[in-house]
């Protein structure tokens, strides 16, 4: 499988020709993916399987925690802590270097979150998570009632606090991938069954404004067809988001110019490597890459 072109513009991005490679199999259903330049490895979740992993050249595959809470969304923050998204505590945990581990987020309004799942840092500290209702599904979660009676999307200051709601309570069905723009002025969040990307603006104390519908018809929203979850942006502004196929490439103008074939359903992508340009794709059982020309957008951690 290839890059299914539907703009030049594409060409720019992803070498004519190029090819996802499997660098490793064998798992339930992968997620979450993080590069540690320090340690040249990736990190990433198997939310059924309940375990995390780390994969490098050098090592392969090895666990690294088990049961892992069935965790999903993982991000570093600036000082190099771990934020995890886990389903079966509903809660957003840093995890510190020397091995600390603290809940930084787990209720709103006095009622258990849903089950955080996707997570971003802004360069002054602010946290933003996704808190849709998967982790509380058979398979990807631990069956229970929910708490809330919406799905939303939070932001924690930087120096803590209690989550603050950052969009419309009926606003998303399912809030899932969340990305900035490289100079952190825009928000990307994309809504799974609706299969569409809105985007915000971001004042300067962090809240949104002036939410719009960036892009839609990422698919059906069905999960079997590949659907909207994990969503990432690169240097130059363009989007690039789990669906049909594999990984679509949305210009920041909303062009859809292309999608990167996986073989199997993927459920997230990140950037890693020499100079960020290696992407990484959890997809199920397996876990791609592929080179691109173009890096990453410029994270907090990955100064």
């Amino acid at each position: 499988m290839g890059v299914q072109t539907k703009s030049d513009k594409l060409h720019e991005l992803v070498e004519e020709g190029a090819e996802v490679e499997k660098v490793a199999t064998g798992f339930t259903f992968t997620e979450g993916p993080i590069w540690n330049a320090d340690e040249r490895c990736l990190y990433f979740s198997d939310m059924p399987g309940n375990v995390r992993r780390r994969w490098s050249e050098k090592g392969g595959v090895e666990e690294v925690m088990r049961p892992s809470n069935k965790c999903n969304g993982l991000v570093y923050d600036a000082e190099g802590n771990l934020l995890v998204c886990e389903h079966v505590t509903s809660s957003l945990v840093k995890e510190t270097p020397d091995g600390r581990r603290e809940t930084i987020a787990s209720h709103f309004e006095g009622k258990e979150l849903n089950s955080p799942n996707d997570v971003i840092t802004r360069s002054d500290g602010t946290i933003y998570f996704s808190d849709p209702w998967y982790g509380r599904m058979p398979g990807f979660g631990e069956e229970r009632d929910r708490e809330l009676g919406f799905q939303g999307v939070y932001k924690l200051a930087p120096d803590g606090g209690d989550p603050e709601l950052v969009v419309g309570r009926d606003e998303y069905e399912q809030p899932n991938g969340l990305c900035f723009s490289p100079d952190e002025s825009l928000l990307y969040i994309n809504d799974t069954p609706r299969a569409y990307i809105k985007v915000y603006d971001v004042e300067p104390d962090g809240s949104l404004s002036g939410g719009r519908v960036f892009f839609q018809g990422i698919g059906s929203g069905i999960i079997e067809e590949g659907i909207p979850d994990g969503m990432k942006c690169d240097e130059e502004g363009n989007i690039w988001v789990t669906g049909p196929g594999g990984i679509w490439v949305i210009s920041a103008d909303g062009e859809h110019l292309g999608t990167i074939e996986v073989p199997e359903n993927t459920g997230n992508l990140t950037w890693g490597g020499d100079g960020w340009k290696t992407l990484y794709i959890p997809s199920s059982t397996s876990l791609y890459r592929i080179e691109t020309k173009v890096a990453s957008n410029r994270l907090p951690y990955m100064s």
